[in-house]
């Protein structure tokens, strides 16, 4: 009866655009699936012992997971409906860009969901934390993981003081802004993001001959795969050896920052440790 209450009010209030939180005395939903590689690993990190019965098969993936390993005990969904439906869950846990007729067949089906956005500051990693222990009424241990990202990142925290000036640059010629996770996180690293200077705020397309024009100390890009992808190719292109006045490319790892978890703030360190190194060869 408990839970039965608790998805009634839940589907209620998400259908009524309200954030859904656990009453005081409501059991927390005791079979929750994730069906998205963000919420997965945030899910991980908060849910209780047994609480979470799946995750996205996209978790076993170390090119993109930074909790693959941790994945591996967990039954995975390929986010279809028909097989969530199966598992019995009393709460989905979705990501925006998920499959929308699959959050509305599960919503039609008296299955709550709970969509989460993605993150695009490390503002947001706080938040989605927070909002995670409420709706999984895991309050206590999201809070004990918002203080020690708070604590972290205090001490990773660089001054913007003559700041080197960086370009994010991926497959495609792809860049990233400010107001992206990844621009964030060079900011809070204590660069600045030549992407500004050209007016991108979120993502866009920089041609790489105003990438060579733009003469950055540091190109960031991300993690290699295998080479065989034609959106890679440009990254090979001799003229981005030659366009950062300091050094050549240097990789994050993707997994660290592709997804708002706490994660993120391994790409702080090594792009913080990166101007340390730079500053010092001014």
């Amino acid at each position: 009866m408990v839970m039965r209450r608790f998805r009634t009010v839940l589907l209620a209030a998400l259908m009524g655009g309200v954030f859904p939180t656990i009453a005081s005395g409501d059991e927390p939903p005791q079979r929750v699936v994730s069906m998205n590689l963000c919420t997965d690993q945030l899910a991980m990190l908060v849910a209780d012992t047994e609480q979470l019965i799946s995750v996205s098969a996209l978790a076993r993936d170390p090119l993109n997971s930074t909790m693959a390993g941790r994945a591996q005990d967990y039954p995975v969904n390929h986010g279809r409906a028909e097989e969530i439906h199966l598992l019995e869950p009393d709460l989905v846990i979705a990501g925006r860009f998920s499959a929308g007729p699959t959050v509305e067949m599960l919503r039609r089906l008296d299955i709550p969901v709970v969509v989460f956005g993605p993150a695009s500051s490390l503002a947001d990693i706080r938040a989605n934390l927070e909002r995670m222990g409420e709706v999984l009424g895991q309050e206590a241990r999201a809070k004990a993981l918002i203080q020690d990202f708070d604590q972290r990142l205090a001490m990773l925290r660089q001054a913007p003081v003559d700041p080197p000036r960086a370009a994010l640059y991926f497959p495609n010629g792809y860049t990233r802004g400010e107001q992206t996770l990844l621009g964030d996180i060079v900011r809070t690293a204590g660069f600045r993001n030549v992407a500004s200077e050209r007016g991108v705020t979120h993502g866009a397309h920089l041609p790489l001959e105003t990438l060579v024009m733009a003469e950055p100390e540091v190109i960031i890009t991300g993690s290699r795969h295998d080479g065989k992808s034609r959106s890679e190719n440009i990254l090979q292109h001799p003229a981005l050896a030659e366009a950062a006045e300091w050094d050549a490319m240097h990789e994050l790892v993707t997994r660290d920052w592709v997804c708002g978890t706490p994660q993120a703030l391994a790409a702080v360190e090594r792009i913080s440790g990166l101007r340390g190194t730079l500053m010092g060869a001014r």
